[in-house]
Formats: structure tokens, C-alpha cells, sequence
């Protein structure tokens, strides 16, 4: 199989008329060059030079494919040059998937920078109550709160713990007290729901501590759930990495000693080095990250 590389010896001795010139334009020596176009002689079972004390002048071979050999030349530099106007193109259409709370909480000041940083890149914010397919191709890019990645060729940063816990607004710790032990929590009030892949696990925790019957109000989403609690409702199980930077909410239990949630920033292989899907990726994690040291 020819290495095309080799054309660029061919070129560079047809225009030079010796391998010590083609040497001296290419950057290599003498002896490379040399061997470069017998590599290609030999690959192509023609003899594309008569060599003489004189130089290398191209046989009626080497004329009749020198013609073709400088379109090949053209055409890989119009490609590298396609390639690097693709590589600077930081614009398009980028499909972020979290879950609501995010959306509204962390996200949406985060989405305002980006904007202000890439305006050529459009974001669709997708808040579904199920995970989205990345491999799919659902969704680009990912923020989601797990153990750790789940599903065949993503790749992901972990940005920061994320363990959920029980919260309260500030308001209702002052008008009914903050409950600091499961036992306490039996007199107080839950709001549930948060959508079907929040409410999971959240009602699992209820039911193990017994508490399910505590729920006064369930909502079908988890900006609305935020919202009964940030309006001193009752209580509800938060992820942390918003919840314990929102001013207007306390933290009434410290999250389980076997929680290993954390905050991911998923993608798909394929994707990982679009311009348009790694600029967004580097800038998410760097605020997401600046969010999980203010309190560290």
C-alpha cells in the first residue's frame, strides 16, 4: 500500500531536481529522501527518476504522475485545512440532560457564562424524568447525580460529592423547629414526589424510615417540590451539591455513611472531541467545580 506521505519526496524531487534539495525543502536528510523514493518506486513497481551525477530527472513515468501526485498534494492540504477550520469551530446545537432541579438551581447563572463565552453554540436544556440514551444520541452531554457512570462507552468527570439528605427552609425550621433525628421527623410534614426518577429512591428512603405517611404534598416535578419547601411546606430529601448553597434551605440530617453519590458530567466517546461538545464539557466542569470548593 502506498504511504502517501511518500508523494511529498516525489513532489519535492521533481521541483528540486536531487534527494539533497528535496532534503533541504522537507527538513530531512539526503539519505531519507533517497530512501523515501525508492520506498515508492518499489510500492509502485515504476522507476520514477533517472539517477545521474547531475540529479534525478523524472522519467516519462514520472511526468505522466506528476500531474496527479500534485491533486493528491492539493487535496490532503484543502482536508488538514477543512480539518483545522472544524477544530476552531466552536458553534451549534448542544443537547444538556439534568435533572430539573439543576436546570433551575446551579445551571441556569452557569448557562448565562457560557452564553456570554461561546454565543455560537445553542443549548437545549432537557429536564426529562428518566435518564437520557447518550449512546443514543439523545442527549450530548449529561449532569447527573450517581455512584458513578452507568451505560456502554460514556465518559465522564466527577466533579464533587453528592450526597441527598433531608432539608427544610429556614422559614419552617423557625415556625416548627428543625428535626435532627429520624424519630423527630414522624411529627413533621414531607413533600414528596419530584418526578418518577426522583421520587425512586426518595420514597425508598421514606419507607425505610417509615415515614412515607408523613407526605402532606406531592408534587410532579422536582422544581415544583423545591418550591413547597422553599415555601416552608415541610421537608423533602435534597441532593446536597445545590441544596447546601441555597440560602434559603437547612440541612436537618448528615447524609448516610454509605452514600457514594456523586455529581457526574457524562458524554459519549464519540463525542468527546467535537469543539462544540468539549468547550462546553471544560466550561461546565470549571464552574461546577468552583461551586464545589466555596464550600470546601
Amino acid at each position: 500500500m502506498i504511504d502517501w506521505n511518500d508523494l511529498r519526496y516525489f513532489l519535492a524531487v521533481a521541483e528540486t531536481g536531487s534527494t539533497l534539495g528535496a532534503g533541504k525543502k522537507l527538513r530531512v536528510s539526503q539519505t531519507t529522501a533517497a530512501r523515501r523514493i525508492a520506498a515508492l518506486e518499489r510500492e509502485l513497481g515504476l522507476s520514477l527518476f533517472e539517477r545521474s551525477q547531475a540529479g534525478y530527472a523524472l522519467t516519462p513515468v514520472g511526468e505522466a504522475l506528476l500531474d496527479k501526485a500534485h491533486a493528491v498534494n492539493r487535496a490532503a492540504d484543502e482536508f488538514a485545512e477543512a480539518a483545522a477550520a472544524q477544530a476552531r469551530d466552536v458553534s451549534g446545537t448542544v443537547k444538556l440532560t439534568t435533572i430539573d432541579i439543576f436546570a433551575e438551581t446551579i445551571l441556569a447563572p452557569i448557562l448565562n457564562k457560557l452564553h456570554q463565552a461561546f454565543p455560537a453554540i445553542r443549548i437545549e436544556i432537557d429536564t426529562s424524568q428518566e435518564p437520557r440514551n447518550l449512546a443514543a444520541g439523545e442527549a450530548d452531554i449529561a449532569i447527573r447525580s450517581s455512584s458513578g457512570p452507568k451505560g456502554g462507552g460514556l465518559v465522564g468527570r466527577r466533579i464533587a460529592e453528592d450526597h441527598w439528605t433531608v432539608y427544610c427552609s429556614r422559614g419552617y425550621a423557625d415556625a416548627h423547629g428543625l428535626p435532627q433525628t429520624i424519630e423527630a421527623m414522624a411529627d413533621h410534614a414531607f413533600v414528596g414526589g419530584g418526578g418518577e426518577n426522583f421520587w425512586r429512591p426518595y420514597r425508598q428512603w421514606l419507607l425505610e424510615n417509615r415515614l412515607e405517611n408523613a407526605v402532606a404534598v406531592h408534587h410532579g416535578t422536582g422544581t415544583g417540590l423545591l418550591s413547597a419547601v422553599r415555601a416552608g411546606v415541610g421537608l423533602a430529601v435534597l441532593p446536597s451539591f445545590f441544596a447546601d448553597h441555597d440560602a434559603d434551605l437547612i440541612r436537618c440530617l448528615p447524609p448516610r455513611q454509605d452514600d457514594d453519590g456523586s455529581l457526574w458530567l457524562l458524554t459519549h466517546e464519540r463525542l468527546r472531541h467535537v469543539p462544540r461538545i468539549r468547550a462546553v464539557l471544560d466550561f461546565l466542569a470549571l464552574e461546577l467545580r468552583k461551586i464545589a470548593l466555596a464550600d470546601s
